[in-house]
């Protein structure tokens, strides 16, 4: 069978049940030979453009990658089908240094370390690293679906990108928003490089307290005390200070402390960063390794003895300790100073700690010669944009968090001391020291001698520039000047500044205009226990896995499903096995379909009447106003990136109005002898099916490919063919109302039979009373669909009751009677519905001794109480209910 005709006998060879093995791999390489996502320029249609989150080339596919993709592919696939052309543009990122982390360990492996291989070997490397096992997230994208331009990917190393990079950092260090300085900056001793305020992530551990005693030189058994979680910092103290109100030790301003361990004289000076509040009110001044201290120490002229090294091992500044780890001289500067009778006493104290996001080591502030973008600037600019709308946020309170951000920001330390990235285009004279920063790689003069800088700059710096860069900027290229600004982005909350923030900024500053009109920031995905899923915690889940058991459509409409806005998602198998059942509950319902639109010519004539269905029934008028509230109920969900809604809104109107209701009315006359019926019919369940594959594929889209496939005709591919377009003339209120009281009816005759114990083969005669003569003339005509809903062996229309012994319920203005006379066993009826009523009276009368107690209502929780009382309110009418089911069957 080809991708684009089938035989007009297809519904006959459509298999009992829906393998999603089976039909997969063949759909994703009918994609690729019909290019599917990739966009036209030259279309002459109107432009719909996104970039992905590029993951790093390290990686494989998450459920958060999966999440996030699938959410774009919704979007992209929707907008291709309404005719625009759509450019998803797809890339990956270097990702310094996971990658760079990933290849020495490789390395280490072979008894080998980057520094033995040198700069250029050791990059070399790393790039058969990434064209060996860099694009297997690339490959898994394909196995989920996603329609992306493949012709247009791109990697943030491109040579390409690469020279946006630069021209960006040179500009920026003209125009003075870059900018070289020694500043104290976060420090991975683990990675050995600095990183930005934004990849510290807090958390907070129980620690201690240290006292030690500081004697005063001059002064026997005088001694000033300090207070610290960190001892071992104390080898690098070059000052104590107070408070300059600080009454208790404004005398000791000026005079002099001797270090314990080292016996080093320092200054008590007054400066007011001291919180008199805070432990002893003596605070021990370290300007290496301690913000708050560094700009004490600028202010006081003090000196910076750095005793931790970037490697995490103490100094040789820190004596005898030096070598060490930087906790193992913890334990023994501790130790030393109880021997000396300085360390004055310990408690607990639970403080916060910051880790690097990428190592999970304890972050040390360290001195260091970096990079920096000057943020405020660009900051300014950005939020503006927002303020004005030029951006929205979906949802819209991710604004507060952005304009907070933007509000408060920092400086950004962009320099890592790495070997894997975009290498910083600045070159230093050894011997004037002049700084040479250009977009050619200078050459030197005679006798001159220059070095490049040998740090790399931040991932985050290149992925910044991804909505233009990816473009071809700074070249004026066609496709930036027709998809840039793109419109819409979609990511996770969690990158909102890393990334989102950052876009927004560079987008200004070198294109003048904001690179995307919406941004929709989803949740993270946590396990059932509602724990972030990651690697490191051992608790995420391979999505192919999840593939392989459910079906990428059901993974792929789990993960939409679940995307409400401004929430997490909690991991669900039960979940993704219940949109499993869904998929071949569709598939069930096109093979019901296609097996009763015939073969051959009939197939032919119905897939020419569903063009333009007209409906001959109360079931083909119903299926089609109700289509025609659907699908732009449908479309404005999408509008508002409400994939959840969309996907609910489909998920019940294909199982219980199409499967449950339209289909086993439409059986009526699929099955009937009125030939112009059936053919009318066949064109609306044709039409119907039509339009529920056109609104599902965005989710689903390999099933409703197959099944599209499997429709009479020449039709080409699903995913090129035109999104759904209902008619408004189909919109009939009063048909909706007729139905809705047939359904009303056929339910309450159903929840009758339950109760009666009837079995589901079993027939039974119903009775429906109604006093007004119209609304009798009404159920009469429904008696053709309700007879068979219900199974009922005959249906009397009445304007009264003429005897008891009924079961009864009420649906509006009609009466429903089910008579047990004969239907059931009554005697073994009643056995049943005295025991069930005597167990629930059991339980009614302990609740209400429960419920009568005063010290239960004055001792027991507020929610105990409560779902004590409504545990009881619904036994009672439990009991009320046995009781009417007695007495129904006595009468």
């Amino acid at each position: 069978m080809s991708d684009r005709t089938v035989a007009s006998s297809a519904g006959a060879e459509l298999p009992k049940g829906f393998e999603p093995a089976g039909i997969e791999q063949r759909w994703i390489d009918a994609w690729a030979r019909a290019e599917l996502g990739t966009a036209d320029p030259n279309s002459g249609a109107e432009s719909f453009a996104m970039v992905i989150p590029p993951p790093n080339v390290t990686g494989e596919l998450h459920l958060g990658h999966a999440l996030d993709q699938t959410l774009q592919d919704i979007v992209a696939r929707w907008k291709r089908m309404a005719g625009y052309d759509v450019l998803w543009l797809p890339g990956t990122d270097h990702a310094g240094i996971a990658t760079q982390n990933v290849v020495e360990k490789a390395l280490q492996r072979e008894g080998l370390d980057r520094r033995q291989l040198g700069r250029e070997e050791f990059e070399r490397r790393v790039w058969a690293w990434k064209d060996e096992y860099g694009n297997r997230i690339l490959d898994q994208m394909r196995r989920l679906g996603f329609s992306v331009d493949w012709s247009r990917l791109r990697f943030t190393l491109d040579e390409g990108m690469s020279r946006a990079v630069r021209k960006v950092f040179v500009e920026l260090y003209r125009e003075g928003l870059i900018y070289r300085g020694e500043y104290m900056v976060n420090w991975c001793p683990k990675d050995q490089t600095a990183i930005s305020d934004l990849e510290v992530k807090y958390r907070e551990v129980e620690g201690k307290l240290y006292r030690i005693r500081y004697p005063l030189e001059g002064e026997a058994e005088a001694a000033l005390e300090v207070e610290t979680t960190r001892p071992e910092t104390m080898l690098g103290d070059t000052a104590l200070a107070v408070h300059p109100r600080d009454d208790r030790y404004r005398r000791y301003v000026g005079r002099t402390a001797i270090l314990p361990l080292l016996q080093r004289r320092i200054p008590v000076i007054a400066d007011e960063f001291v919180d008199p509040e805070f432990g002893t009110g003596v605070v021990k001044v370290t300007p290496a390794h301690d913000p708050n201290d560094y700009e004490a120490g600028l202010r006081h002229g003090l000196e910076r003895i750095e005793v931790i090294g970037p490697d995490g091992r103490m100094t040789e500044a820190a004596g005898v300790y030096a070598g060490l780890d930087r906790f193992e001289a913890r334990a023994r500067v501790l130790e030393d100073l109880r021997a000396q009778g300085a360390l004055a006493g310990e408690r607990p104290y639970r403080h916060m700690v910051g880790h690097s996001d990428r190592s999970d080591a304890v972050i040390e502030p360290r001195v260091s010669t970096q990079w920096f973008v000057r943020m405020e600037p660009l900051a300014r600019a950005a939020l503006a944009a927002a303020e004005e709308g030029r951006v929205r946020f979906h949802p819209s309170n991710q604004f507060k968090v952005f304009r907070e951000w933007m509000t408060n920001i920092r400086d950004w330390c962009i320099s890592r001391q790495l070997w894997w990235g975009h290498r910083i285009p600045a070159w230093y004279d050894e011997d004037t020291g002049e700084v040479i920063v250009s977009m050619e790689d200078p050459v030197a003069r005679p006798g001159q001698r220059l070095r490049q800088d040998p740090d790399v700059l931040d991932t985050w710096f290149s992925s910044a520039l991804f909505p233009f860069s990816t473009l071809g900027w700074p070249e004026d290229t066609p496709e930036l000047r027709r998809y840039y600004p793109t419109q819409l982005l979609v990511t996770g909350y969690d990158i909102l500044f890393f990334w989102v923030a950052r876009m927004i900024m560079m987008g200004l500053k070198f294109c003048g205009e904001v690179p995307f009109r919406d941004v929709y920031l989803h949740g993270l995905i946590r396990d059932e226990q509602g724990v972030k899923m990651s690697k490191s915690r051992g608790n995420g889940v391979d999505p192919l896995e999840l593939v392989e058991e459910f079906g990428a459509d059901a993974v792929r409409f789990t993960l939409a499903a679940m995307a409400t806005p401004g929430t997490d998602l909690i991991f669900s198998r039960e979940r993704m096995a219940g949109y499993r059942a869904f998929a071949n509950k569709l598939w069930n319902a096109a093979r019901f379909s296609l097996m009763n639109i015939g073969d051959g010519q009939e197939a032919l004539q119905a897939a020419a009447d569903a063009a333009d269905p007209t409906p001959a029934t109360l079931a083909d008028r119903w299926i089609l106003s109700r289509l025609a509230e659907l699908v732009p109920a449908v479309e404005a969900d999408l509008g508002k990136y409400r994939f959840d809604e969309a996907a609910q809104r489909l998920y019940a109107f294909v199982w219980h109005e199409f499967c449950d209701w339209y289909l086993e009315m439409a059986k009526v006359t699929l099955h009937g002898e009125d030939g112009e019926q059936r053919r009318a019919t066949r064109g609306t369940l044709l039409a119907a099916l039509e339009l529920l594959l056109r609104s599902l594929h965005p989710y689903m889209p390999f099933i409703t490919e197959e099944l599209w496939s499997r429709l009479p005709g020449d039709r080409g591919l699903l995913a090129l063919a035109p999104w759904a377009a209902v008619q408004e003339e189909w919109r009939d209120a009063e048909v909706e109302e007729t139905v809705g009281l047939l359904q009303g009816v056929a339910t309450e005759v159903r929840r009758l039979r339950a109760e009666a114990g009837l079995e589901p083969g079993r027939r039974a005669p119903i009775v429906l009373l109604a006093e007004q003569e119209e609304r009798r003339h009404g159920l009469e005509a429904l008696l053709p669909w309700l007879l068979p809903l219900v199974r009922a062996e005959r249906v009397d229309v009445r304007a009264r009751a003429d005897g008891d012994g009924c079961l009864t319920g009420v649906v509006g203005d009609v009466q429903v009677l089910l008579p047990l006379a004969g239907v059931v066993d009554s005697e073994r009826q009643r056995e049943r519905l005295e025991r069930e009523l005597a167990r629930v009276q059991e339980e009614v009368g302990r609740l209400k001794a429960r419920l009568d107690n005063p010290d239960f209502l004055s001792k027991a929780p507020a929610e105990v109480v409560q779902k004590a009382r409504a545990r009881y309110a619904e036994l009672a009418a439990e009991e009320q209910r046995l009781g009417q089911q007695l007495a129904a069957l006595a009468g």
